[in-house]
């Protein structure tokens, strides 16, 4: 087997992406090290925990800020294969903390590329970029009016319109700090190749989820509070925008991906990574409700008339040339015929358990905002990648997660 005893090291081994690689590695009979930060209360990362590997981990204190420390965990693992996950990857806070963003992100990775470089390791890299690097992918031509009206102008040009599905060939039109720390990343690891003979791939993937995943994400944000009202504990929802498309991913069908180019990818080379589904934050809090036990029925704007009759009924109708589990209000906003803003006060949801308000937080909105990600995938399923997860697996795994009130 490829991973029977490698030596494999993992930066950011603690968060929740990390810590699932992690278990996924170990199960296949890897030796896996991780970078962790020092923690004020000496304490261990609650994913580790939770996923009950902490104990099988050779932790190595240190940070990606830090080369000297990154030289010392390299000296310790002596890796055959480098997932570099370590960021900082909430996206508002990029908006509010740019340079700690960029801080991470950016010199982080160049300091871990030189570390390697300068103690004349060969591993091979996998780096952990993301879909926000293509940010402004353009899905209509009103959309793409709209934001010549709102941004004065958008570089580069499209090509084509839609620019849906999303492949490695699609311009990067980065939309926030985060998404900017990323393509600069991304373009170090590349130049590490072609310079110094890396053997590194890039791994942009799209939203991916499951247990454990941290309360400021809009999925936890959603399924920590349907749980909430289910216990009685809250008797509304807040959220953001309601609008913004992701195709979302479970974190192991994601894990497998990056085990999948360690092994296979060609280096110097750019992988999506994704579910080839693209759908509405409101579809995932509704979903959630329905998962949870709410049937439900209807709802409608709480100013303005904006009214959907069974809003999660199943839409088989191809979108972008794709065909992918969605749901009526998908497709209503897909096609710009529905739409909701803080101007509409929130959103009322008839069940069967009574109605259930959801409020609009305008402090949740992002200052600019990426409308549709939807994933291209041709090229990584070439190598025999598989997506096993639906979207309401995804759901389910968070909503048992948060089944403990201490979550």
């Amino acid at each position: 087997m490829f991973w029977d005893r490698k030596r494999v090291f993992i930066t950011g081994v603690s968060g929740f992406v990390g810590s699932h690689l992690a278990k996924h590695l170990l199960q296949q009979k890897a030796k896996v090290y991780g970078l962790v930060r020092r923690r004020a209360d000496g304490g261990i990362s609650r994913n580790l925990e939770h996923l009950g590997i902490e104990k099988e981990i050779e932790l190595l204190e240190g940070d990606v800020r830090d080369i000297s420390s990154l030289a010392f965990a390299l000296d310790v693992s002596k890796p055959q294969v480098v997932f570099h996950l370590a960021a900082q990857s909430f996206v508002p806070r990029s908006f509010s903390h740019p340079w700690e963003t960029i801080d991470i992100n950016f010199l982080g990775t160049v300091n871990l590329l030189e570390a390697i470089r300068s103690k004349g390791l060969d591993p091979i890299v996998v780096f952990a970029g993301s879909s926000e690097e293509y940010g402004l992918a353009i899905a209509s031509r009103r959309q793409y009016e709209e934001a010549l009206e709102r941004y004065g102008t958008v570089f580069p040009e499209p090509e084509r319109i839609p620019e849906l599905p999303i492949n490695e060939l699609n311009p990067l039109r980065p939309m926030s700090p985060y998404a900017v720390s990323k393509v600069s990343a991304e373009y170090a690891v590349r130049n590490y190749h072609s310079a110094y003979g890396l053997k590194a791939v890039v791994s942009r993937a799209f939203n991916h989820e499951g247990a454990g995943r941290g309360k400021m994400f809009v999925t936890s944000a959603i399924t920590s509070q349907v749980m909430k009202l289910k216990r009685g504990e809250t008797d509304r929802i807040v959220i953001g925008n309601v609008n913004a498309f992701r195709d979302w991913s479970h974190v192991d069908d994601i894990v497998g991906g990056y085990c999948l180019l360690a092994e296979k990818g060609k280096s110097g080379e750019v992988y999506v990574q994704g579910s080839q589904r693209a759908n509405s934050v409101l579809s995932y809090l509704l979903l959630s409700l329905e998962c949870a036990g709410y049937e439900v029925y209807s709802l409608r704007s709480l100013q303005g008339q904006k009214n959907v009759e069974a809003p999660t009924q199943a839409d088989r109708a191809p979108a972008f040339g794709l065909l992918f589990e969605k749901t009526k209000v998908d497709r209503l906003m897909l096609e710009g015929g529905l739409s909701f803003d803080p101007a509409d006060g929130g959103i009322m949801v008839e069940t069967n358990k009574g109605r259930i308000n959801i409020e609009f937080d305008s402090e949740r909105f992002r200052p600019a905002e990426v409308p549709v990600l939807l994933s291209d995938t041709t090229k990584i399923r070439e190598l025999g990648f598989r997506v096993q997860h639906s979207l309401k697996d995804i759901i389910n795994d968070q909503l048992n997660y948060y089944l403990d009130p201490g979550k």
